[in-house]
């Protein structure tokens, strides 16, 4: 047998030769998918390139690398068993009746669709990329803040856009009677996602009221952190102690809200407890000389200080002091105040008085008792 006859020979109701081209399209495929994926990456970059803003092609290739691939074997698989036919003793069903033909066509199909979809959303996190890098060097808040929820939306747009393509191309389906149906199906979808819509709509009320930035530290229901993203549904905050905490977007629009950035003071509150024995000039020097020394502090010169004797307590004499720090930043706040308190702590000790702490005083009254006795006899 030579070896034009060995290609001629059938298996299954195939000749040799095209299962043979079939496994090495497919071995081709698989050994070169990963090189062909970057040199199709590289190609598409370069449409991109005027927009990248010198961002690495190395960003835009790592987005791809998957879905690139993923249409790649697909391309690859269709190619190779385009070659081989079913064998015509199973008598299978023709494409256009169902049978195992049309659910594997139509499964292929679905796929196609599902890599390119995956293909345009990764073009849509690279934009977002893009112009998120362009709103860092223009140091534009609402941008970085409003880039996210577009991708977001643009996705969702996306999928639903892959959707209809595929009930109507795909499964022959009427796209604008399943629309209509939707219309009436709505009421009930509402109902149904009464949270999820109220957070929907909170979020557009969050960027067109904009009560705060991605970037801002923001105070709500007693729970205060740095936004990091504001989405459809919540938005993330990251807490003083380094943990994420998701927040329900209504809540948000429901309750006080504090904007901790935007506002130019941080106000220390506390009270200088003496002990009782403190005589009263002592009081009236210790004041004044605290009162000089927060109005000496750069950042609490601008507002005066509130220093005033104004309770007498269970154990102490106390001064109420009460001041302003001209800045936002917490840390920076926190080191003023410890300053002013190192000094409250030197004031006091130069002047000879004393801190007091909790103590009571408890006076026993003796009272003789007189006992009678009586002998009994």
């Amino acid at each position: 047998m030579d070896f034009g006859q060995f290609l001629n020979q059938r298996i299954l109701g195939n000749r040799v030769e095209n299962i043979l081209w079939c496994v090495g399209i497919l071995l081709f495929g698989f050994l070169l998918k990963r090189i062909a994926s970057l040199l199709i990456s590289r190609l598409l970059f370069r449409l991109v390139k005027k927009e990248s803003e010198n961002l690495p092609v190395n960003d835009f290739m790592i987005l791809l690398r998957r879905p690139v691939e993923m249409l790649i074997t697909l391309i690859f698989l269709y190619t190779a068993f385009s070659f081989l036919r079913f064998p015509p003793g199973w008598n299978m069903a023709p494409r256009g009746q169902f049978g195992l033909r049309m659910v594997m066509l139509r499964l292929y199909q679905v796929m196609m669709i599902f890599t390119i979809t995956w293909i345009v959303m990764r073009f849509v996190d690279f934009f977002a990329m893009v112009f998120t890098r362009r709103a860092e060097l223009n140091e534009s808040a609402l941008a970085i803040q409003l880039i996210p929820f577009t991708r977001e939306v643009a996705k969702v747009f996306i999928v639903l856009c892959s959707t209809f393509i595929v009930l109507g191309v795909i499964f022959n389906l009427d796209v604008g009677s399943i629309v209509a149906g939707l219309g009436i199906g709505g009421l009930a979808v509402a109902l149904a996602g009464k949270e999820s819509l109220e957070n929907l709509f909170a979020s557009f009320t969050i960027f067109l009221d904009r009560p705060f930035t991605v970037g801002e530290i923001v105070q709500v229901g007693g729970l205060s952190g740095k936004v990091e993203k504001v989405g459809f549904r919540s938005t993330r905050i990251r807490t003083l102690d380094k943990s994420t905490l998701t927040i329900p977007n209504k809540m948000l629009i429901d309750q006080p809200l504090d904007n901790l950035t935007q506002r130019r003071f941080r106000r220390a509150n506390m009270q200088i407890c003496l002990t009782y024995e403190t005589p009263i000039p002592v009081m009236q020097t210790i004041s004044e000389e605290v009162r000089l020394a927060i109005s000496g502090k750069e950042l609490t010169k601008s507002e005066p200080a509130v220093v005033h004797f104004t309770d007498f307590g269970e154990s102490s004499l106390n001064i109420t002091v009460i001041y302003f720090v001209e800045t936002a930043d917490w840390m920076e706040f926190t080191k003023v105040r410890e300053e002013i308190n190192y000094r409250i702590i030197e004031i006091v000790n130069q002047n000879g008085a004393r801190f007091a702490f909790p103590t009571r005083t408890v006076h026993v009254e003796e009272i003789e008792r007189t006992f009678l006795v009586c002998d009994k006899e």
